[in-house]
């Protein structure tokens, strides 16, 4: 049975059986116009279809969007974290810590490497990882942080550099959500040490897969490009033997095939065109969902520092259990027999059996642990009617309003 479109699943539609909806609308969804298309058909004719000139113009795109330095464009958000991670230098015996409240990636790249991931506890209202469990959570064997741009909102950056910059620790911002987004008024991806972009399809911006390591660092952007190409260089400054042609290369470390095509950056670059429109809509949404939830006391909207100038790319809608009937599944069957069809972010990462078979335990985290319990991911993306939005807070107020104590 899939719960997220199952018209049936738990609770009825509240008004006499009737939905809000007659067709389903679903919580994320890419956009993809004519001139994305012909940009990968543009390719296809007539470009290299991988280690191409795409790739290069991408990256300068990404640079130049962000203010960073250098990008190295790879095959999804997944390998960048893990290519950020080996460039960090992070390896058997480390530690690296990061939020449960994310992707499973944001801590996986720290056991590729050997490392073991230590989970620091989010803050209850912008659920994005508390500085100062970072600070907690900080020993010897410490070697980087991976802070999560939870929902597109930027984390706490400048307490997390000073922490980071105390205990000579790399700083790496996992913003797979973030593309779009503003700390200070610089754009996410200039800031950290090393900051990390997805492009999934249901991510602001897609390549339909697709990932990016952006950093001010010559050193670390060296070390970037040999890990997301099986080590091998053909830069002579990296060369151990003296090369005997045009067309001598050497591997000099242990990398992976982590290259993105040249048909994924196309795509890239066309929808990077349309990231301030993109921007804009989703901005106008969320406005208009805090503005209709807020009102509603059973309903908690997430807190967003002055320092980030979000692009969501996830709308979190919380719920207070003790103003409802309700728990949050029952919530979300409820919303489903709407034809408002959500999902969850995140199930607390150290609660996946793999995890627990290294030993990892519930309680490590309450405030994550919490925000599960209570949390549901409402419809956000750019194509999304005036009336889609409007039909997905009229289920939601009419559920909260019904079930409400």
């Amino acid at each position: 049975m899939d719960i997220y479109t199952k018209k049936d699943a738990g609770l009825p539609a509240i008004a006499g059986g009737k939905p809000v909806r007659e067709t389903k609308i679903y919580y994320g969804h890419q956009y993809i116009d004519e001139a994305d298309v012909e940009a990968v058909v543009d390719v296809l004719r007539h470009g290299d279809l991988t280690c191409g000139p795409k790739i290069r113009e991408l990256e300068d795109k990404l640079c130049r969007l962000t203010g960073a330095k250098y990008a190295a464009v790879c095959s999804n958000g997944t390998a960048a974290l893990h290519i950020s991670a080996l460039a960090a230098g992070v390896s058997e015996g480390d530690e690296v810590i990061t939020t449960p409240i994310t992707f499973a990636a944001s801590a996986n790249c720290a056991l590729y490497c050997g490392a073991r991931p230590v989970f620091a506890d989010i803050d209850p209202e912008t659920y994005n990882i508390d500085p100062q469990k970072v600070e907690e959570a900080v020993t010897e064997r410490t070697k980087a942080v991976v802070a999560v741009d939870y929902t597109g909102q930027s984390a706490a950056l400048d307490p997390l550099r000073e922490i980071c910059r105390q205990h000579n620790l790399v700083l790496i911002e996992d913003g797979a959500h973030v593309i779009g987004t503003k700390y200070r008024g610089q754009a996410n991806g200039s800031i950290a040490d090393m900051t990390t972009f997805s492009f999934h399809p249901v991510k602001t911006v897609t390549g339909g897969e697709g990932g990016a390591v952006l950093t001010n660092d010559e050193a670390l952007y060296q070390k970037l490009l040999l890990y997301r190409a099986h080590g091998i260089t053909r830069n002579a400054d990296l060369m151990t033997h003296e090369p005997d042609g045009p067309w001598y290369y050497e591997q000099v470390d242990l990398g992976y095939n982590y290259r993105m095509t040249d048909i994924q950056a196309a795509l890239i670059i066309s929808q990077l065109d349309k990231l301030p429109m993109f921007s804009r809509r989703r901005k106008e949404i969320v406005a208009r969902y805090n503005e209709a939830f807020a009102a509603l006391p059973s309903l908690f909207v997430q807190r967003e520092i002055p320092e980030s100038d979000t692009t969501r790319h996830l709308y979190i809608l919380r719920i207070v259990p003790e103003r409802l009937k309700i728990d949050r599944k029952q919530f979300f069957e409820a919303l489903a027999a709407e034809n408002v069809c959500c999902n969850v972010h995140y199930i607390p990462t150290y609660y996946f059996p793999y995890y627990e078979k290294l030993g990892y335990r519930r309680g490590l985290c309450p405030n994550a642990e919490k925000l599960y319990e209570e949390i549901i991911s409402l419809p956000l993306y750019y194509a999304m009617t005036d009336e889609d939005v409007e039909s997905v807070i009229t289920a939601v107020t009419r559920i909260a309003s019904y079930y409400a104590k």
